[in-house]
C-alpha cells in the first residue's frame, strides 16, 4: 500500500551489481532484484526510487555490448548512474561491497545530496 510522505524524495538505490558475482548472470540478476525490492519499499513510503541498472542494462544491450565489462558496457554502465544521480535528491547505499555503489555515494556527497545507509533511516521507512 502506498503511503504519503510530506517531502517525497527521488532516491538512487546504489548496491552491488557485479561485486562478488564472478560476472555470473544469475547472481547479477539477483542483485538487481534485491535493489528493486528495496525500491518498491521506497515507493510504497511515498518516494520515487531509481535503480541505475533499470536504465543502463537495456542501453548497454542496445548499444551492442557482448559481455559485462567490455568497452560498450563501460561507456554506459556507470556514467548513466552519474547522470541519474544529478537529478536525484538522495542516495540509498545498500548491500555488500561494491566499488560502483561506493562511487555513487561519494558522488552524491560531493553534490550535497542526502545519503542513507539503511532503509530505516529514509523518512517514512522506519
Amino acid at each position: 500500500m502506498e503511503t504519503s510522505h510530506p517531502q517525497p524524495l527521488m532516491i538512487l538505490v546504489a548496491g552491488p551489481y557485479r561485486s562478488g558475482t564472478n560476472d555470473e548472470p544469475a547472481k547479477m540478476a539477483a542483485n538487481v532484484t534485491a535493489m528493486t525490492e528495496v525500491a518498491l519499499r521506497l515507493y510504497r513510503a511515498g518516494h520515487l526510487p531509481v535503480v541505475g541498472e533499470w536504465f543502463a542494462l537495456p542501453l548497454v544491450e542496445a548499444a551492442g555490448s557482448t559481455k559485462v565489462g567490455d568497452a560498450v558496457f563501460n561507456e554506459l554502465f556507470h556514467p548513466i548512474a552519474h547522470r541519474i544521480l544529478e537529478r536525484c535528491d538522495a542516495c540509498l547505499r545498500m548491500g555488500g561491497a561494491s566499488q560502483g555503489a561506493d562511487e555513487m555515494v561519494r558522488t552524491a556527497q560531493a553534490q550535497g545530496k542526502q545519503v542513507f545507509y539503511r532503509l530505516e533511516d529514509v523518512p517514512g521507512c522506519g
